[in-house]
Order: structure tokens, then C-alpha cells, then sequence
């Protein structure tokens, strides 16, 4: 960005922090109707799938009912203060134990980076220099989401 350029951001207050159990209010596991009776999953906006409540930036992935996955952009950030944008030798500083995922060679797909910690999981999809994406949630199924190549939409 040049310095001529005002991006737009959330205000500070606003930034939402995703960990291994979900963001605020939102733990994986949780199941559609029950994040839908608390008022939190939302199906009456324009977006590709259900979205959640004053959490514009991410998008819940559900499987069998139960919330499984969070895909997350900018600000979104881990407790680490991983975000998109984040240069990946500082994820791979802030996660040492990291594993490194590649793309299918052929496909536009980006290359992650799977930082694991018991079941859970966060996919951090880049493209060579910095984060683009964060995906939080079940270690298998960030790996399978991975593997498949599927986003929110």
C-alpha cells in the first residue's frame, strides 16, 4: 500500500481474536441450531453461507450440524497476532513446530502452513510471503479442507 492509500479497517476495539476453541461466544463443536436459537448464525444476509454475528470477517464451516471450522481475513488474528498479512517466517517464528503444506502443483491454490495442537489446529494459507487466510478449528478437518481445496463459498 502506498502512503497515499487509506485502507479501511475495523476500529481496534472491534478486532476479533480466533483460538483454538473459536472467538467469543463461538466454540467449535457447537451446533447450528443451538449458535442459531443464541441469536449468533445468521442466514438472512447476501453472503455465500451462514455468517455469524458481529463477525463480519469470518465465516463458520459446519459439518454434520456441528461448527468444525472458522475461516478468517483481515483483521482476524491469533493470540500470537498472526493475521492476514503477517510475513510466514514470523508464523513459523511464533509456531516453531509448524509443518509446512504445498499446494497441488497445477491448481491456483495457496500453500499452507498447519501449526497443530492436540485436535486443534490453525491452516494458515499464504502465497509464498504472507498470510492471506487463517483457518481455525479441528485439526483434521483444517487438514481435509486443505487437501480438498474447498473455501466457504
Amino acid at each position: 500500500m502506498s502512503p497515499d492509500t487509506i485502507g479501511v479497517h475495523e476500529p481496534v476495539a472491534s478486532v476479533t481474536v480466533i483460538g483454538l476453541d473459536g472467538v467469543a461466544d463461538v466454540e467449535f463443536g457447537a451446533t447450528e441450531s443451538e449458535l442459531t436459537r443464541r441469536g449468533i448464525l445468521r442466514t438472512d444476509v447476501d453472503a455465500c453461507g451462514p455468517t455469524l454475528a458481529g463477525h463480519d470477517m469470518i465465516s463458520p464451516i459446519f459439518i454434520d450440524g456441528r461448527l468444525v471450522l472458522l475461516w478468517a481475513g483481515d483483521p482476524v488474528h491469533t493470540p500470537e497476532g498472526v493475521t492476514a498479512g503477517t510475513p510466514i517466517a514470523e508464523v513459523k517464528t511464533r509456531y516453531p513446530k509448524v509443518r509446512t503444506l504445498r499446494a497441488p502443483h497445477g491448481t491456483y491454490r495457496l500453500d499452507g502452513l498447519l501449526a497443530r495442537d492436540g485436535d486443534r489446529a490453525y491452516l494458515f494459507l499464504h502465497d509464498g510471503q504472507q498470510v492471506r487466510k487463517i483457518i481455525a478449528g479441528y485439526a483434521t478437518w483444517a487438514r481435509r479442507l486443505f487437501l480438498d481445496g474447498h473455501s466457504p463459498c
